[in-house]
């Protein structure tokens, strides 16, 4: 009789469907936002006061603010920096976090514990509190914001790094390199980063969100982005005199589309981050 051989047979999981729709959305808005020179009707900082908070129409199809401004141009616009923004936001912290959280746990001691103590004092701040004694310092504006809203989220990803470090240090291939001689900074810059590439990128991934939110949030409150700026979270600040006036469109187009989009990038940052955690 000759033996069965029994291969094994991967199965794909399917996309959810709720998933698939954020991930649509996402790739729509992202997709508007580069093509927003040729999709815009109007230039974002074009004014018409004879067209003042003026409704839906085939004009103007979301609208216009007080100054008369297109409110699908701007947000159109708008989507660029409130997109770009939290990715350089970011990349600011996993830049930082990563090397404190690595550094952390692979020196050990009281190298592990000055960051340890370092990242619980910046967590005894609010983040936004810590950003906007930031921004006193430095002043307003969007860089500004980004910088150090970047520097916030730093012990985030600096604790969620280390413990993922901590482990990783503890396998066996550390070891056999450090058997061949490999210094510690090749070690962790050749291997041990990389092993915690998918681990890592999936947490920032549902960070996204929130730091969209984050730099929204800023804007609004006039600490982010500054007139004539597009920015959505600016846009939701200008529009809110409207409000009194009955009219809710300046207020309500961009602060949708800022609940929406984040709503979208949590759902697909969940699914992305379980995806990449059980393949990493």
């Amino acid at each position: 009789m000759t033996a069965l051989t029994l291969t094994p047979v991967r199965i794909r999981t399917r996309r959810p469907v709720g998933v698939s729709i954020a991930a649509g959305f996402l790739a729509l808005v992202v997709t508007a936002a580069a093509l927003a020179p040729v999709l815009a009707p109007y230039a974002p900082d074009a004014i018409d006061l004879s067209a003042s908070l003026a409704g839906t129409s085939a004009d103007h199809l979301l609208g216009t603010d007080s100054s008369g401004q297109d409110l699908l141009s701007r947000v159109l616009y708008g989507a660029r920096s409130s997109l770009v923004a939290p990715l350089l936001l970011l990349a600011v912290a996993a830049l930082l976090g990563v090397t404190l959280g690595v550094l952390a746990a692979w020196r050990g001691g009281w190298v592990d514990a000055f960051v340890s103590r370092l990242t619980d004092v910046m967590y005894a701040f609010p983040g936004l509190l810590f950003t906007v004694l930031i921004i006193a310092v430095f002043g307003t504006g969007m860089t500004t914001s980004v910088l150090a809203l970047g520097l916030a989220y730093t012990p985030t990803v600096a604790k969620y790094t280390r413990s993922l470090a901590l482990s990783e240090t503890r396998k066996p291939y550390v070891d056999a390199y450090r058997v061949q001689g490999m210094g510690g900074v090749r070690i962790c810059a050749l291997h041990l980063v990389p092993n915690l590439g998918r681990a890592v990128v999936g947490y920032l991934v549902v960070l996204f969100g929130e730091a969209l939110m984050s730099l929204a949030t800023l804007s609004y409150l006039g600490f982010g982005a500054q007139p004539p700026s597009s920015d959505w979270g600016l846009m939701v600040q200008e529009g809110q005199a409207a409000v009194v006036q009955g009219a809710m469109l300046p207020a309500l187009v961009p602060g949708t589309a800022i609940a929406a989009v984040v709503v979208s990038f949590n759902v697909v940052g969940v699914w992305a981050a379980d995806r990449l955690g059980r393949e990493g």
